[in-house]
């Protein structure tokens, strides 16, 4: 099953490039300029050793139609609207996975939440019902996901309206390694969001001995 990820040519996205392909998933990777997205997509391949699925690179709207059912958002949320309502007439019968988190412009370690309560509630809103959204992998350090002798270091939240949707994608993530949780329907994401800006905080400190942390969900001793 091929999947695409769409702005993948961004730290983030090329992160999840190496762990999908790593993992056996084919990406095609998305990016306004195809040319460029086939370069990066070389130059990922030459990090993954033998066994590893392949990543193509191609302009947004073939990465799109190249995906058998789910296309990850990975672009900047300046860009997130526009980059869906160009793509939206080639999503009819996929799932949207939105990572995208609208960071304060100038400030990283805060959010600007659109009229609609969060991002993956804005692409939801802009795709319409018949195309599901679901938020997910908002959390992950790109600085983690593009350094394949590190472990993913923390759990992810899934939501969105749709439960298939949602399993689906959970169902994707633990080709990872790592617990999907699911967090509930798409207001949730107001909450999973803002939880990014935190960790930025958290690893920018000079008081805190490290730096790309994640999210744990603990199981109680007893």
């Amino acid at each position: 099953m091929t999947i695409a990820i769409i702005g993948g040519t961004g730290p983030q996205g090329q992160g999840l490039a190496l762990r999908f392909a790593r993992a056996g998933v084919p990406v095609a990777l998305g990016s306004r300029d195809g040319a460029r997205a086939a370069e990066i997509g070389k130059d990922l391949m030459a990090q993954l050793g033998e066994g590893a699925a392949f990543i193509t690179g191609l302009a947004n709207e073939d990465a799109t139609k190249a995906a058998d059912e789910l296309v990850i958002l990975a672009v900047p949320f300046a860009g997130h609207n526009a980059t869906l309502a160009a793509l939206k007439p080639h999503l009819a019968g996929k799932i949207v996975v939105d990572i995208v988190v609208p960071l304060a412009e100038g400030d990283p370690k805060k959010v600007t939440m659109p009229p609609e309560g969060s991002a993956t509630e804005a692409a939801q809103a802009l795709l319409g019902p018949d195309i599901p959204v679901v938020g997910a992998l908002h959390n992950v350090s790109a600085t983690t996901l593009k350094n394949l002798d590190w472990d993913i270091n923390c759990d992810i939240l899934v939501c969105g309206n749709s439960l298939p949707a949602r399993k689906s994608v959970m169902a994707l993530i633990e080709k990872l390694g790592v617990n999907a949780y699911n967090a509930g329907d798409a207001e949730a994401a107001r909450c999973i969001e803002a939880i990014t800006p935190i960790l930025i905080r958290i690893n920018i400190s000079k008081q805190v001995p490290f730096t790309h942390a994640g999210i744990k969900i603990w199981a109680p001793d007893h």
